[in-house]
């Protein structure tokens, strides 16, 4: 079966009212017997008003961010988690040259133990 017989002109008609319709292009497809590429090729060579695709995700709304002023070199150690109500941090004085307070700098600086310490 050769293209001019699969393309009559009922079924350029039909897809036309299909996809006016906003009928997904697999289903104009199935309705009319053809594959979706079919119906995509034909919607483009005739000229049929381009849609959004179905795949591109529309943008999702942004959220607020909160904006936090900071005087000098604070805290950054997280309390709870990034996007829950409460969340924040440490805030306090740092330690010099690193990013958080003494308390956690403690934390997060843990010293290896020294090897001999555990030879007996």
């Amino acid at each position: 079966m050769s293209i001019e017989s699969v393309w009559t002109p009922e079924r350029v008609e039909q897809l036309g009212q299909l996809w006016d319709e906003g009928l997904s292009t697999a289903e104009i497809g199935r309705r009319l017997g053809l594959t979706k590429n079919a119906v995509v090729g034909k919607a483009h060579r005739i000229g049929l008003k381009p849609r959004p695709s179905p795949l591109k995700a529309a943008p999702k709304p942004r959220t607020p961010r909160t904006v936090v002023d900071f005087v000098g070199p604070s805290c950054s150690w997280p309390h709870g988690h990034p996007g829950e109500k409460g969340f924040h941090f440490c805030g306090a004085r740092v330690v010099p040259g690193k990013p958080y307070c003494a308390e956690h700098t403690a934390l997060a600086y843990i010293r290896p133990r020294d090897r001999n310490s555990n030879a007996a």
